[in-house]
């Protein structure tokens, strides 16, 4: 099974999630990848995650986090023991969101959401200092991300699978290209080859 959980003010409709769920549905895999809409708290996204994946065995499960899903994806993998796909994943939240505090808007459908104080405590909550077993995580980060700073991310994934693509966006835009490494490394068989 594959929870893909979504970044900050994004969606199930985002660009990758689109692409996964696209390629799950023509491997006939469709049951098998799930994609929620995140609430803005992190705790309730964190409780919502857990409850969506509850008795799914660690070595069926892979959680692919994007941006904020990234930060998301690092607990879960921790807490659960599951593999984990990072795409241009958020190392610092609670740093990097806190000037985000306020009233805002998701980017795929323009519904108006608040970004509390509080959630800032609750992204500290979920820090992970450091990784245990590397080899269950695979990082994939663009060296041009114009909102995170893929050295961060290369740092704290030490010993993980890297891929580091050279320019590209924040958003990944050539993901499709990079989409049968994120499978095969979920455990799907694409029938792709290496």
């Amino acid at each position: 099974m594959i929870l893909y959980l979504h970044g900050f003010r994004s969606s199930p409709q985002s660009f990758k999630a689109r692409i996964l769920d696209e390629r799950m549905r023509a491997l006939g895999l469709a049951h098998d990848f799930l994609c929620p809409q995140l609430p803005a708290s992190p705790k309730g996204a964190i409780e919502m995650a857990l409850s969506l994946v509850q008795g799914v065995p660690a070595a069926d499960l892979t959680v692919v986090g994007s941006s904020l899903g990234g930060y998301y994806a690092n607990w879960l993998a921790e807490k659960i023991g599951c593999r984990a796909v990072l795409l241009n994943p958020a190392v610092q939240p609670p740093r990097d969101l806190e000037k985000y505090v306020g009233v805002t808007t998701t980017f795929h459908t323009n519904e108006v959401f608040e970004f509390k104080t509080e959630y800032i405590d609750e992204l500290r909550a979920l820090a992970v200092a450091e990784i245990t077993l590397p080899e269950r995580y695979f990082l994939i980060a663009a060296t041009g991300d114009e909102l995170l700073d893929w050295r961060e991310a290369t740092r704290h994934y030490a010993g993980a699978h890297h891929c580091v693509i050279e320019g590209s966006d924040h958003g990944l835009s050539e993901f499709a290209d990079y989409a049968e490494r994120v499978l095969e490394f979920c455990g799907v068989q694409t029938g792709a080859g290496c």
